[in-house]
């Protein structure tokens, strides 16, 4: 490590794995650092043991402590891996509405959020990124679809037969259902494992890698180019002197050893909880002019799974997670809040052995007997950013690292729980002309889609970030992960992800 990198990108997921992708094809050297290990792939990888929150990658010692709705909740951990939550992702791969760039007042409300660009000027990108990830999909039956310069990399996969039975109880209420943009290669990249439709996408490392994580669509091929990788290290603390980071103060995990690398570009992607950690770890924000911002206005959608019992049994399609409903994506009239309000996805049952793990013996034989005729949706409805939501340091714990513990505060607001209700009464109706007599309702309270707290914005006395996700005050120091975004929207973030951190390294590449 005794050289200066051109960059050095903390966080291998999807923000900075792209970014990381770029500068190595234009010549930059590269380091990556990575707290996590490499997933093992195999037939193990879809053991109950290697579910995502089970995996000895989702660490319990990371110390973020949870107060909801006012009262202490459980205290969630964080995935830690090669490819970060991409591993254990479904593999759902939206681009923002255009509308999306431009939200009204129902969503913003006095938080002055603003995205200091359009979707004209990700659109590129997008693209981009959904060539780097091998996406699946068909855009002419998606009725809010934004423009796209070409066709989707790979045709959809056609609909499992429970997927293809609920598209068509949406149809008979007038509603257009369509194949779920998805990065899974069914067959139509030769170099690349193929599905097999083992049911194991959404939750589990892909035991054949056909799912295109970054570690396997990425990753993998930079060190063949020249990137450097360090897995099993923790970046603990970014070094300013003179108004740029001189330095990244690091930790092995395995031998305890601390050290310092450097870099003349620093890109931070560790993610809408550990980037603001460090930050604020860093005491960074004292030199940005939008500082106060710094760990606040977080958002994490307001979800729910929705799950019906038909009267007919499906036979196990091993996909599940392949069919959309945007209809109600801009607002949806009488009995729903004004404004925007979200998507429907299809969800697969989960298997009878991770529901074990998480509800008492009786309950999960009863689940057993029941799956067969189970059909999921899950409703994902835009939330606010609300100030008030945030994570701040807890420097009466550290974590194995020795970083100090978070704790994160949130509440959803009077609207985020309309909207939430709002889309759950439309996926009870799909399922009830399905054919479904009995529903099972089930809030989402994990922070998988956390995002929003280092936001972008051209104002810099609301926002931490330029619109070139440059960190306020500090000349070389980026951000290009969901911690960007100024809104949440209401589809998976995950190639918006990815397609602002290339938008974001291509300006670096040519500024240089």
């Amino acid at each position: 490590m005794n050289r200066t990198f051109d960059a050095v990108v903390i966080g291998s997921g999807f923000g900075g794995t792209l970014s990381a992708r770029t500068l190595v094809e234009a010549g930059w050297s590269v380091l990556l650092i990575e707290r996590g290990d490499w997933v093992p792939r195999g037939p193990n990888a879809s053991s109950v043991e290697n579910f995502a929150i089970l995996s000895p990658h989702y660490a319990r010692d990371a110390q973020y402590r949870v107060v909801e709705a006012g009262r202490a909740a459980k205290p969630v951990g964080a995935i830690f891996c090669v490819g970060g939550a991409s591993v254990f992702y479904g593999g759902v791969s939206f681009r923002f509405r255009a509308a999306d760039f431009r939200p009204p007042q129902e969503i913003t409300g006095e938080s002055a959020a603003r995205w200091p660009f359009e979707y004209a000027d990700l659109e590129p990108f997008y693209a981009r990124a959904e060539e780097v990830l091998g996406v699946a999909g068909d855009a002419s039956g998606d009725p809010t679809a934004p423009w796209r310069g070409g066709p989707y990399p790979a045709p959809a996969n056609p609909f499992s037969p429970l997927s293809a039975w609920l598209a068509e109880a949406a149809r008979s209420l007038g509603l257009h259902p369509f194949p779920l943009p998805i990065a899974i290669n069914f067959g139509h990249d030769r170099l690349q494992g193929r599905c097999v439709r083992c049911g194991r996408c959404d939750g589990w490392p892909c035991p054949v890698s056909a799912k295109n994580d970054v570690a396997t669509r990425v990753v993998g091929p930079l060190i063949d180019r020249g990137l450097t990788l360090l897995t099993r290290t923790a970046a603990v603390r970014l070094i300013e002197q003179g108004g740029r980071i001189a330095a990244v103060e690091c930790v092995n995990l395995d031998s305890r050893e601390r050290f310092r690398v450097e870099g003349r570009e620093v890109l931070l992607a560790a993610g809408a909880l550990a980037t603001p950690q460090l930050l604020l770890a860093s005491e960074l924000e004292r030199l940005n002019p939008g500082g106060p911002t710094v760990g606040r206005y977080l958002m994490r959608h307001a979800n729910d799974i929705v799950f019906g019992l038909l009267r007919r049994k499906f036979p196990p399609d091993g996909l599940g997670k392949d069919l959309a409903i945007l209809d109600y994506y801009g607002g949806d009239g009488p009995g729903a809040p004004a404004g925007p309000l979200g998507c429907i996805q299809s969800l697969p049952t989960p298997p009878v052995e991770v529901i074990a793990t998480q509800v008492p013996r009786p309950l999960a034989w009863a689940a057993g007997r029941l799956l067969g005729r189970a059909a999921g949706f899950i409703t994902i409805a835009e939330d606010q950013p609300q100030g008030t939501n945030q994570v701040r340091l807890d420097r009466s714990v550290t974590d194995s690292a020795g970083l100090p513990g978070l704790t994160i505060t949130h509440q959803y607001s009077e609207r985020d729980i309309a909207a939430s209700r709002a889309l759950r009464a439309r996926a009870r109706g799909i399922l009830r002309a399905a054919g479904a007599v009995l529903f099972y309702h089930h809030p989402i309270r994990t922070f998988s889609h956390a995002l929003g707290t280092v936001r972008m914005g051209r104002d810099e006395g609301t926002s931490a970030l330029d619109e070139w996700c440059r960190f306020r005050g500090i000349s070389n120091l980026s951000v290009v992960d969901a911690s960007a975004f100024p809104t949440s929207a209401a589809v998976n973030p995950s190639l918006t992800i990815a397609a602002n951190s290339l938008r974001v390294a291509t300006a670096m590449v040519a500024s240089r």
